[in-house]
């Protein structure tokens, strides 16, 4: 088979094994860290040890590869997952490419690009993007496998539909594979796979992340006939949709013949400053939103819905093995 790249640098795609395809280990504003963290609320000795626990107790549990879709936006820096996955050797991190924005692109690019000031040619983004996947990301010799991007409730903005493409164009240069975060209550995955199959993208090789938000049955499969992958990938998020009503519409899927695509993850982070520096903030405002989540709690419960063994197999190793390889 062939090799998917990881941190740790390539990996064969048959020893992937289990899969968790939508996790972070950390999600930081860099300014924020930079300016208001070291000495205060920071400590990276502190966080690193405590990411190489919390993964080295998921690979406990039998999953040995993440997808992490941290990417520009929300705090991507290599060199400190490197340090994380040195001391988690047994556990495969696959890291992604792309810009995370809900609106416009970021400043560095708002003169820069087809019709801005400083016009010269293709989108810099997609030179970018394409470099992180094929040399490397930032001189750390980390190589990209994936690309990510997203749509959230302000819909197609000029900004987010530049990056879509942006997106479109590294994928159509490389194949890399392509995730992309939407917002279930606005159907955000039918302007995903529109868009992106308008661009020639292979809706084989996207996931329509935070699917699972959504438990619309005719949303689901309309997006799944496309050939697209259901991230169904915010399990312990049972603020937005209860793990109950997620797992309930796993399994009505299942049984409807599409185990083959759909994804499992949390959407989780060893560390995530959205809601504060205290770090037992998520904990006690969502305590299944962890690591834990799945192995504990969401295959038991989709065992005893009706899904076969057979069918997580093919949703946490057989699907997400396929979505790096074709």
């Amino acid at each position: 088979m062939p090799a998917v790249e990881t941190v740790r640098g390539p990996v064969d795609a048959a020893a992937l094994g289990r899969t968790l395809m939508h996790e972070h280990v950390f999600v930081l504003g860099a300014e924020n860290v930079q300016n208001y963290g070291a000495g205060d609320w920071w400590d990276e000795e502190e966080k690193v040890a405590d990411a190489a626990g919390k993964l080295r107790e998921l690979a406990g549990l039998g999953v040995t590869t993440i997808a992490d879709p941290t990417v520009w936006g929300l705090g991507r820096y290599l060199p400190r997952i490197q340090r994380v996955n040195e001391r988690v050797p047994e556990l495969n991190i696959i890291v992604a490419t792309g810009i995370y924005t809900y609106n416009d692109v970021p400043f560095q690019f708002h003169h820069r690009g087809p019709g801005t000031l400083v016009d010269q040619g293709p989108d810099p983004m997609i030179a970018d993007f394409t470099r992180d996947l094929t040399e490397g990301i930032a001189g750390t010799g980390v190589r990209a496998a994936f690309l990510k991007c997203a749509v959230d409730a302000p819909g197609l903005t000029p900004g987010v539909e530049r990056v879509l493409r942006a997106v479109a164009a590294a994928h159509r240069e490389t194949g890399a594979p392509v995730t992309v975060h939407t917002e279930s209550s606005i159907h955000a995955g039918r302007t995903v796979v529109g868009l992106l199959g308008e661009e020639g993208v292979d809706l084989a090789k996207v996931v329509v992340g935070h699917a699972g938000d959504s438990n619309d049955l005719d949303y689901l499969m309309e997006l799944a006939d496309t050939g697209a992958i259901l991230g169904m990938d915010r399990f312990g998020l049972d603020i937005i949709n209860p793990t109950s009503e997620r797992v309930a519409t796993v399994a009505a899927l299942c049984e409807r013949g599409y185990a083959d695509r759909m994804v499992l993850s949390h959407d989780a982070s060893c560390f995530i400053d959205w809601f504060g520096p205290d770090p037992a903030t998520v904990p006690a405002m969502q305590p299944n939103w962890n690591y834990r989540h799945i192995s504990e709690d969401v295959l038991p419960a989709l065992r005893a819905a009706g899904v076969s063994d057979g069918q997580i197999d093919q949703m946490l190793v057989e699907n997400p093995r396929r979505y790096f390889t074709r």
